[in-house]
């Protein structure tokens, strides 16, 4: 998939651009795409079973226009491995703190 390819919905119409893949490279697990709006430029994630192909062009969505609105805007995290088996995840809007 291209950097910035053009997303559509089910009636062809443009939601957007892909901006980012979602997915786990070492299992080889696709999520989804994040998508920057062709509407006011907010990002969100469409999930893969959504995304019913990727092309050298675009990529193509079995989404309506309701279904488009009711997406929720994408949250970037980030997974820490915490070494005994487990993750931990964690939102770039948390604040670190510290206990005294």
């Amino acid at each position: 998939m291209p950097y910035r390819a053009p997303v559509v919905a089910a009636d062809g119409s443009e939601m957007g651009t892909a901006e980012s893949l979602l997915g786990d490279e070492e299992e080889d697990i696709f999520h989804g795409i994040v998508v920057k709006s062709a509407k006011g430029g907010k990002h969100f994630e469409i999930p893969a079973a959504r995304i019913k192909k990727i092309t050298e062009k675009h990529v193509v969505t079995d989404l309506t226009q309701d279904d488009i609105t009711a997406l929720q805007p994408y949250r970037e995290e980030h997974w820490f491995h915490l070494g005994w088996g487990g993750l931990f995840r964690k939102h770039p809007e948390w604040e670190e703190t510290t206990r005294k």
